[in-house]
């Protein structure tokens, strides 16, 4: 057990119980028995399941159990054609469970492909590059700039080393390392500066370390562990359906066996009675309810497709329309994942800087009046520094360079602007750039002699150029250290004493923008006399003159803040995690309306010491969470699922994946997401835009909603075909319908109609509701009570219909054929009637019928298909059927559409009702307002 932590030891004691000696390394020997003790450099993929497995788990549903009862009866009633496509969409939908399981377990070997492929390591003296997988505790390796860290190390030597961790970490910004012991025993990983983490990337300088982890044992390791570990959630979808298919099974079964029993009890023929019964089973279990399931998703997949967003699991749009908090990473996310210099102070003045990223567009503004370089000499000097102690670089590329090789036509251009370097110096070059001063006019004046590295001890960086003759000191870095080393200070284009009060304004100049989580360089410069000699930092840095600050801030999106109000009007909460500092975070959470006032702002030092009962019983009232771990960000997204929200988490880093996977949605940036986390998620944003995921929330809203609608519309249609045949055979009537045209009526009714409710548009407030409950039934909002109300108006109508057809000579067979033509024709145009009143959570009068396109074809393709059965000679045998005259007519459809007509005009004088109570409650408050 170890008695200090790594970031504890100093090299010595680091050297003394890894057994190494930091310029030998280790033996082949030692390497050997060191790994018989730890294993390989590399990350374990868990226990894979046999694709056959995994393709046979995808028939335990009890949908499926359903679907294959359907098949069985289908096929005793000879009706073989059904059973046949009731297995094709079986299969279909086991294969589609299948390909996105099967996906979805290659996130771990995406993670694995963040390791190094190689790395120096010095064994023996010697210096060799081994694959990483070789690497063992103890290794000693060796780094530079653009090289990936391969192992957890402790660093022994660091040289101006800068390494890139936010896909690990969140930090926005490269870490500078050192090899200097921290005393503090617990600090979050992205405060431990003296150790490097596996996967991450050196961006500046050079460094050894001895490697103290290696494999599953590292910090990549342990979220390789979390994500094995992690469970992917059923969504809510899935969880209805499968209620509803128990449901269904039950009531079905039950009312079919009641139905049966009455018509024997009451003299009907056993047989008769029994293959009607099972028409009526097969009729009420809806078994194109999955299917049509499937096509309204993939549909709405196509929608999404359309605004950028990319689903990888079909149920994963509708599990965003109920969402109620969404997760967000902050870094390339909610921000644009470029540092922008928005603000300098110079000579006494504070000017701002417009124009974000790293395009060269955008002015410097004083007083809201764009700046006159020419007569701006402190300005100018300080872009002068800013672009030439600056060791990045801009470069211009076009739309198929990028890094996400996007595809236009080729007479579009794409221009983008992508950073070869440090984040902060990026920013200083665009900086310089919106001022016409880029880096190469400004290298062809001025040439560099010498450079001093920025070091973190000393948090300066100094080159010396020469021009026209002369030579000059450019210095940048910490402005309260950088003050130190000044002497005189550039005001009013003039160079003065720096005096105590001068000083004072820098500083308090460097503080306002610090409050405002900017990061703040400072600048200067000095002259050399003829023949100074420059030998060390010493030397350069010291009797400078202090130019000004430049203040700069990874910028939010534009986009963002209006898209966060949309969520909040639709009751969404927006929750920022990120690993940059606290400061940083309320910041932007404030800019973009995350942080509400009395909103609380949690550190993940904060988070660890609270239980999971404390976090639970606050989590409802934190808006940002900062410096966090992966592990912290498992633990807030399981809190808040506790707490009965359906939480979606965004992000793009591999720190991410876990909580992304473990979330009810897992959303990943398809720009600057690693593969880890797009193959941990269900939903993909092509654009890196926050705003797609509004445009995903009412895309899967419309597709619950169009679900259920589909729902309530068979619902009530086979509710009204099982209380049509219960009412007759409860008065000891004949059959209203056969068992054949109870087949055929399902055909016509349940197909094309109930597709096209799949796809129909949404209601104009549908983003002015909260989001429905994570464990709302799939019959809350009165869905029950209408598919029940309109099922027995539908059973009551026809049977009326069949009765009044009947009555005219009820001893005649062939007046028995007519009342059941008539009965059949009013069953399926009462079902056509009511497809149009699904389309509104009010009445059929809400909303325009012709609106959907595809729901009118389809209603036409209906009648056409039942008027077959009645005028097509060699069709009326086989179903029984005969023309119908005028007064059949007149019958049918006057009883099909009493229902809805009931229920519409039922809805509008309650909806007048409730305007006039909603009136009166107005009154009755202003009335109380006044008094």
């Amino acid at each position: 057990m170890e008695l200090k932590k790594w970031h504890q030891m100093d090299v010595e004691e680091l050297q003394h119980v890894m057994g190494v000696q930091s310029q030998q390394g280790l033996t082949e020997e030692e390497v050997e028995h060191k790994r018989t003790l730890s294993g390989w450099n590399e990350l374990s993929e868990g226990k894979r399941i046999s694709p056959i497995i995994l393709f046979l788990n995808q028939f335990k549903d009890f949908m499926v159990v359903v679907l294959m009862g359907a098949t069985l009866l289908s096929a005793i009633l000879g009706e073989y054609l059904d059973a046949v496509t009731i297995i094709a969409i079986i299969l279909l939908n086991g294969i589609l469970g299948f390909v996105q399981e099967f996906r979805a377990e290659r996130s771990l070997r995406a993670l694995k492909n963040l390791s190094a492929p190689n790395a120096k390591v010095l064994r023996g003296g010697k210096v060799n590059i081994i694959p990483t997988r070789l690497l063992v505790p103890g290794d000693v390796v060796l780094l530079e700039s653009g090289d990936r860290v391969p192992a957890d190390v402790r660093w022994m030597e660091t040289n101006s080393c800068s390494v890139e961790e936010s896909a690990l970490t969140g930090e926005s910004l490269p870490v500078s390392k050192h090899c200097q012991v921290i005393t503090e025993e617990d600090v979050q990983l992205g405060d431990q500066k003296n150790i490097g983490f596996m996967g991450t990337m050196m961006t500046r300088g050079t460094a050894k370390g001895i490697v103290i982890r290696i494999g599953m044992d590292t910090e990549m390791g342990k979220i390789a562990d979390l994500i094995q570990s992690t469970e992917a959630q059923e969504t809510p979808l899935q969880h209805r359906l499968e209620q509803l298919g128990k449901i269904l099974i039950i009531l079905s079964l039950a009312l079919t066996i009641l139905v049966v029993v009455a018509g024997i009890l009451h003299g009907q023929p056993p047989m008769g009675m029994l293959l009607a019964g099972v028409s009526l089973a097969v009729a009420a279990i809806p078994e194109g309810l999955p299917a049509i399931v499937t096509v309204a998703l993939a549909l709405g997949v196509q929608r999404m497709i359309k605004r950028k967003a990319i689903v990888r699991k079909l149920p994963s749009v509708e599990t965003l329309g109920c969402a109620s908090v969404i997760c967000s990473d902050k870094t390339g996310t909610l921000t644009q994942n470029k540092m922008t210099v928005t603000s300098i102070w110079v000579g006494g003045r504070s000017l701002e800087v417009t124009g974000d990223g790293y395009a060269p567009i955008g002015q410097i503004l004083e007083k809201k009046q764009p700046i006159d370089l020419k007569n701006d000499q402190g300005l100018r000097r300080l872009l002068q520094i800013g672009a030439l102690c600056n060791n990045s670089e801009i470069v211009e590329v076009t739309s198929d360079e990028t890094r996400g090789k996007r595809k236009v036509k080729d007479d579009v251009k794409d221009t983008t602007w992508d950073l070869k370097g440090d984040p902060t110096e990026g920013a200083l070059i665009a900086l310089s750039s919106k001022m016409g001063m880029n880096s190469h006019s400004l290298g062809s004046l001025y040439q560099r002699e010498l450079e001093f590295p920025f070091d973190s001890e000393r948090k300066l960086m100094s080159v010396i150029v020469s021009h026209q003759g002369g030579r000059l000191i450019y210095t940048k870095g910490a402005p309260d250290v950088l003050l130190n080393q000044c002497s005189h200070i550039l005001w009013g284009g003039n160079i003065v004493p720096l005096t105590g009060m001068m000083r004072q304004q820098v500083l308090t100049a460097n503080e306002s923008m610090a409050s405002g989580a900017l990061r703040v360089l400072g600048t200067a410069y000095r002259e050399l006399r003829p023949q100074e000699r420059v030998e060390s930092e010493a030397d350069a840095e010291s009797q400078l003159v202090f130019v000004g600050l430049a203040g700069m801030i990874d910028p939010p999106r534009r986009e963002v803040r209006d898209s966060i109000a949309t969520c909040r009007r639709a009751g969404i909460k927006t929750v920022m995690i990120t690993g940059d500092h606290g400061t940083t975070a309320e910041a932007i959470a404030h800019q973009l309306g995350i942080l509400p006032r009395g909103g609380i702002s949690l550190s993940g030092q904060e988070l660890a010491k609270l239980n999971d009962d404390q976090l639970d019983a606050k989590v409802d009232q934190i808006y940002v969470y900062a410096r966090v771990s992966p592990e912290h960000k498992l633990r807030i997204v399981k809190s808040l699922q506790r707490k009965g929200h359906v939480v979606a988490m965004t992000g793009d880093g591999v720190n991410d994946a876990p909580a992304i996977k473990a979330a009810d949605i897992g959303i990943a940036m398809g720009i600057t997401g690693t593969d880890v986390t797009k193959e941990a998620s269900s939903l993909i944003l092509s654009d890196d835009n926050f705003s797609t995921i509004v445009a995903a929330i009412e895309e899967g809203r419309n597709i619950y909603e169009n679900i259920r609608k589909f729902i309530r519309y068979l619902l009530a249609s086979n509710v009204g075909e099982i209380l049509t045949m219960l009412f007759a055979m409860m008065l000891a009537l004949p059959l209203p319908l056969l068992p054949i045209q109870i087949l055929w009526v399902n055909l016509v009714t349940d197909g094309l109609p109930a597709m096209a409710l799949g796809v129909d548009q949404p209601e104009k407030d549908l983003m002015e509701h909260k989001p429905r409950g994570a464990k709302e039934n799939i019959f809350a909002r009165r869905l029950g009570w209408k598919i029940i109300s309109r099922g027995i108006l539908i059973g009551l109508c026809t049977l009326a219909a069949f009765w009044l057809t009947l009555r005219v000579a009820p001893d005649q067979d062939g007046q028995l054929l007519k009342a059941q033509s008539v009965a059949f024709a009013t069953l399926v145009m009462a079902q056509l009637f009511h497809v149009f009143d699904c389309r509104s959570s009010r009445s059929v009068f809400h909303r325009n019928p012709f609106q959907n396109k595809y729901l009118v074809l389809a209603v036409l393709s209906s009648v056409l298909l039942m008027l077959g059965v009645f005028y097509i000679e060699p069709l009326q045998p086989i179903f029984k059927t005969v023309p119908l005259g005028f007064r059949e007519w007149a019958i049918s459809l006057v009883a099909a559409g009493i229902p809805t007509f009931l229920m519409g005009a039922g809805s509008v004088w309650g909806g007048r009702k409730q305007r006039r109570n909603g009136s009166q409650r107005i009154i009755a408050n202003s009335t109380k307002i006044s008094a």
